[in-house]
């Protein structure tokens, strides 16, 4: 298994009151690093890309706010394994609209890679951060 330390990220939950993450449950997840367009660091599941027929995890969603227009921000952990877990991309959908969920997994593509939903699950180890 690769390993790395990655980027720091934060986790927001539906519930501010709730302080622990527990596995699947509804959270949003957000990149700590700073960007120089300031544009917001939350993932989101992108529509279909017409070329590829992927769909990318991008950071332009928003934090909070559990809405129709918000199902495709929220995502959850699950165990994988004895140490390991996996992200997957937990849209908050209603009764009457399709609801897209999926492992969030690597792919590779012109050379660069990616984050999206896959059928090869990427597993994820948490290490707490310092604040």
């Amino acid at each position: 298994m690769e390993t790395s330390n990655g980027i720091p990220g934060t986790f927001s939950l539906v519930s501010l009151e709730i302080k622990i993450v527990r596995l699947s449950t509804d959270l949003n997840l957000r990149f700590s690093a700073m960007t120089i367009c300031m544009q917001s660091m939350v993932w989101r599941l992108e529509d279909v890309d017409v070329d590829t027929g992927q769909r990318y995890v991008i950071t332009d969603g928003v934090k909070g706010n559990s809405s129709l227009e918000t199902m495709c921000n929220w995502f959850k952990i699950d165990r994988y394994g004895r140490r390991e877990y996996k992200l997957v991309l937990h849209s908050r959908g209603c009764g009457f609209c399709k609801v897209v969920c999926g492992d969030v997994g690597v792919f590779g593509e012109g050379g660069k890679r990616w984050l999206g939903l896959s059928d090869v699950t990427f597993p994820v180890m948490f290490k707490k951060g310092s604040y």
